[in-house]
């Protein structure tokens, strides 16, 4: 557990502990992560499903909460934000995730 507040970096780092289990790849790969801002008592990421529908979004929230909050001290509260706007593409995945899918990077 950390004594002051982390990166942009360690949060994302974080974040990529995180899989979309439905297929396998790490959120932050996926693009689903859109911001993350720190701020003294809290961290607040916003991030997206591939599609609103999805079952795991809920799911997928709280382990991203989790991961963040294992980053942190007592006290600081983390808000996982799912957003729709804009919506999620598949320009927004990493070179290596459009690699597994088969697309161009």
């Amino acid at each position: 557990m950390q004594s002051k507040r982390p990166t942009e970096e360690q949060v994302r780092a974080a974040l990529r502990s995180v899989d979309e289990p439905e297929v396998g790849v790490k959120i932050v790969d996926l693009g689903l992560v859109y911001r993350i801002d720190i701020a003294p008592g809290r961290i607040r990421v916003e991030m997206s499903m591939t599609t609103p529908a999805c079952p795991l979004g809920e799911l997928i929230a709280e382990e991203a909460r989790r991961a963040v909050g294992a980053l942190l001290r007592d006290g600081t509260e983390v808000l996982v934000d799912l957003v729709w706007d804009p919506p999620w593409s598949p320009e927004r995945m990493s070179a290596s995730a459009r690699q597994r899918f088969g697309w161009p990077a």
